[in-house]
């Protein structure tokens, strides 16, 4: 709604700008109608530049300003030379065209390494840590970030690229019923995040251009951003610290809070179903630690108390080793 009240506002200056314009060359409604059109125009020019982005624009104008700036350096180097005005004037405007070109053209080309031009820059106190933390769509499917970011275990600002939401959007759209099915899981969760107040969720609009996979853009934009990855792929996790980004891993996360145990311990299980060995009976902690209990075949299907005979770590969890 304002954004329309300023363009109307725009086209009514400039008429009455046009008007006594035209006044002055003795056709003042001629003026005006040129002033209208001319608005017209330049509203049409602005709304076609929609899709362009702040940091876009921004890189832009400073390698404008930088081809500006080497033009007059080597136009004042030249100036030296004992040549006449006409030809300094010219190789003036030829340089200023060339740098200015070679340095826009550049600027926008490396926009995303531009780390120091908006909206990257960040004017903070240094006794507040504003950390960001990027979601991607495996964090998002899986839904636990949720709880995790309410029990402020998960501080900072969730941040989802916008390469992200249209990989869970491609997901949605899949002819495969099981992706379908997680892409709109994730759509859903991320929908329920943003409209939750408790929770500090946006989307990053600027779309890193490129071929390269998902994963890699954003290892590239927590890099820019100075920011965390939160997700559960495993593979993205490692690729991410070997080149220097720190990562948050829900799986990790919950294997590091699963209850502690130690030989000697008692516990209370019950028996679902037979282990690999005989007479072995297998059952299940609340946090999903398997237990393995040793001559209780017979017992399946049964609440047992049991003591702990040895506690294995595996990259899948812990598995608990126990006796009747």
């Amino acid at each position: 709604m304002t954004i329309t009240f300023i363009r109307i506002f725009f086209l009514l200056v400039s008429g009455v700008t046009g008007y006594y314009v035209g006044s002055l060359l003795q056709s003042p409604l001629f003026g005006a109608q040129i002033g209208f059109l001319s608005g017209l125009l330049i509203i049409f020019v602005e709304r076609s530049m929609q899709r362009v982005s702040v940091r876009g624009l921004s890189s832009m104008v400073f390698g404008l300003l930088l081809g500006f700036f080497m033009a007059k350096l080597l136009a004042d180097i030249l100036s030296l030379i004992p040549l006449s005005e006409f030809i300094h004037s010219v190789t003036r405007v030829i340089l200023t065209l060339v740098f200015s070109y070679i340095g826009t053209v550049i600027a926008l080309r490396g926009k995303d390494e531009f780390n120091i031009i908006i909206p990257y820059v960040k004017f903070r106190r240094e006794d507040v840590k504003d950390a960001v933390v990027l979601l991607d769509s495996s964090a998002i499917i899986d839904g636990r970030v949720t709880d995790i970011f309410k029990t402020h275990f998960l501080a900072g600002r969730l941040v989802v690229p916008r390469f992200v939401l249209h990989e869970i959007q491609h997901l949605a759209d899949s002819a495969d019923d099981l992706k379908r099915e997680r892409g709109r899981r994730g759509l859903e969760l991320l929908r329920l995040m943003r409209e939750d107040p408790k929770m500090d969720v946006h989307i990053h609009e600027d779309d890193l251009t490129g071929p390269e996979p998902v994963d890699a853009k954003l290892i590239r934009l927590a890099k820019m951003m100075d920011a965390r990855i939160c997700t559960t792929d495993f593979n993205l996790g490692r690729t991410a610290e070997l080149q220097g980004v720190d990562t948050l891993n829900i799986n990790e996360l919950v294997h590091a809070v699963k209850s502690v145990l130690f030989t000697g311990d008692k516990i209370d299980v019950k028996l679902i179903k037979e282990g690999k060995e005989p007479h072995q009976a297998i059952g299940y902690m609340e946090d999903g630690t398997m237990i393995v209990v040793a001559n209780a075949s017979q017992y399946i299907g049964q609440e047992v108390k049991a003591d702990v005979t040895s506690v294995l770590q595996t990259q899948a969890g812990k598995m608990i080793f126990a006796k009747i």
